[in-house]
């Protein structure tokens, strides 16, 4: 429906607010002009479509740097993955996604951005020291599973040595 692609394209004096109100008045003008029997099936699909995505549909209006579609989070997704294969030259990028955390793929668009010297700077150092402790103990979960997988009988044995000399069992 012509009608809605026009209420949700961006424009800049658009916000959530007036993109959510235009299209709820859209929804009720459908529902109460399209009351024939062959329209039941169109009007209950676009409320069907729009309820399954309305929590979500608003939130690029407010927040330029999130996409608006899917389609640009593959792209970008795609392009993450493109300049990861050509590092490493791996095709898969699941353990360098487990390795360095999921949010690693905003790392080299953040690089790109022009005023990212300055955000990092107005961070205050306790900030950054406590980001990175929970980062690094976020990893260490999958670290700690890597290291199971990979040899379970050395995992145990260091787990239970440190156990042993916490109790005083050396």
């Amino acid at each position: 429906m012509q009608y809605v692609a026009n209420i949700l394209e961006p424009e800049v004096d658009k916000s959530s607010d007036s993109v959510r109100f235009y299209l709820q008045h859209l929804l009720q003008w459908v529902e109460q002009t399209y009351t024939q029997e062959q329209d039941k099936l169109m009007v209950s699909n676009l409320r069907n479509y729009t309820k399954g995505f309305w929590k979500g549909l608003f939130t690029c209006y407010d927040h330029p740097h999130v996409p608006r579609t899917n389609n640009d989070h593959e792209r970008f997704f795609r392009q993450t993955k493109t300049r990861h294969r050509r590092m490493t030259g791996l095709r898969s990028w699941n353990e360098y996604i487990l390795r360095n955390g999921e949010m690693v793929v905003f790392v080299d668009d953040a690089l790109r951005q022009k005023d990212i010297l300055e955000r990092l700077q107005s961070v205050d150092y306790q900030t950054f020291q406590a980001e990175r402790q929970r980062w690094a103990t976020r990893l260490l979960e999958g670290a700690k599973r890597r290291r199971f997988r990979s040899n379970p009988e050395k995992y145990l044995e260091r787990v239970e040595n440190k156990y042993c000399m916490l109790i005083g069992q050396s």
